[in-house]
């Protein structure tokens, strides 16, 4: 398959925000062997971008380089003692995964319903929601070298996993291209419905032995009462990471506000609620000229339908700021700016 390169794209239908943007060239990826014909033609040696869902990007100006969009597509599985593994091409909708794997009966990944994006991006944010997380049913991915032009192989391990963090959004940032990746789940897993507000889901609909499918329904039906949708209201879900405090700092904070929502790292560490803390600062539900803070839920900022890059990006700022004055804390962008 020949690489179909287009010349000065909008991006305002390739990203949730629904911000427009312009690329210098685009080209939409079906196969790995346009990759290595990309490599050959010596357009990795200029600016370029890997965009899968466009649901962990902002667009704060035109991209003056290349956009490579994966859409390759691809599910299969195999079995092998007390473990499925299961590959997946990284142009796969990752909630299109979950339910091949809910379909199939395979647990693990079912309280990762409905997080926006690809599969192939799961492993450079090391995606998690309700209790789970991707670094701890993943187990390898393929990927293209943008510099030497060669496929590789990362292992969990070489991914140096951390929350929300991968060694593909640090040292490798930018160089390597995921084409499939692969999970690694128990087949006779445990169903976890301690985090959040599953019990209390599946308690309204009188579920008291839940199975995968009713955790992953439950699970959507949280996640479409407190986030927008992209398709009606453009944002890219939580704008940012929750922090993680040491338990001094995080006994500090709850002196002075016993109602901080937190979550137990682990012996010497805390999580705390970013849409806490910026509810707190009076956010939640507020605009600022065409930029909104989701009425439901603070930690995602979102575009009515007017705002630019560039505003969303500024109110963000503010939002950072004023938590800082508060609370002390240093909030992170989970999104991708460019």
């Amino acid at each position: 398959m020949t690489n179909d390169i287009q010349q000065h794209i909008s991006l305002k239908t390739y990203n949730t925000f629904g911000v427009n943007a312009v690329c210098e060239q685009f080209v939409k990826i079906e196969q790995e062997s346009q990759l290595a014909a990309l490599f050959e033609q010596g357009l990795f040696s200029n600016d370029f971008f890997v965009l899968g869902g466009g649901s962990n990007v902002l667009f704060t100006q035109d991209y003056p380089g290349l956009i490579v969009q994966m859409n390759s597509k691809g599910i299969n599985h195999f079995i092998e003692g007390n473990y499925i593994y299961i590959t997946a091409k990284a142009g796969e909708v990752w909630n299109d995964f979950v339910w091949y794997c809910v379909d199939h009966g395979f647990a693990g990944v079912e309280n990762m319903a409905l997080i926006p994006g690809t599969v192939g991006a799961s492993p450079v944010q090391n995606i998690g929601a309700y209790g789970s997380e991707l670094m701890n049913i993943f187990y390898s991915c393929q990927a293209f070298d943008t510099l030497t032009g060669t496929f590789t192989t990362f292992s969990n391990e070489d991914c140096q996993f951390t929350y929300r963090d991968s060694i593909f959004k640090s040292t490798h940032k930018g160089r390597f291209v995921i084409t499939s990746v692969t999970y690694k789940l128990a087949l006779h897993a445990t169903i976890n419905t301690s985090y959040g507000a599953i019990n209390t889901e599946l308690a309204k609909r009188g579920i008291e032995s839940p199975t995968i499918r009713d955790v992953a329904e439950a699970v959507s039906h949280i996640r479409m009462e407190k986030l927008p949708d992209p398709s009606i209201v453009g944002n890219a879900g939580s704008f940012f990471k929750n922090p993680i405090v040491d338990n001094e700092s995080f006994a500090r904070i709850q002196s002075r506000y016993p109602e901080v929502v937190s979550f137990p790292v682990d012996d010497k560490h805390s999580k705390l609620a970013a849409g806490w803390l910026i509810e707190s600062c009076g956010w939640k539900g507020k605009s600022v000229g065409n930029v909104t803070v989701w009425k439901n839920q603070a930690l995602v900022i979102t575009n009515p339908g007017k705002a630019t890059g560039l505003e969303i990006y500024t109110v963000s700022s503010t939002i950072m700021n004023d938590v800082y004055e508060k609370f002390g804390i240093s909030l992170e962008r989970e999104v991708n700016i460019l």
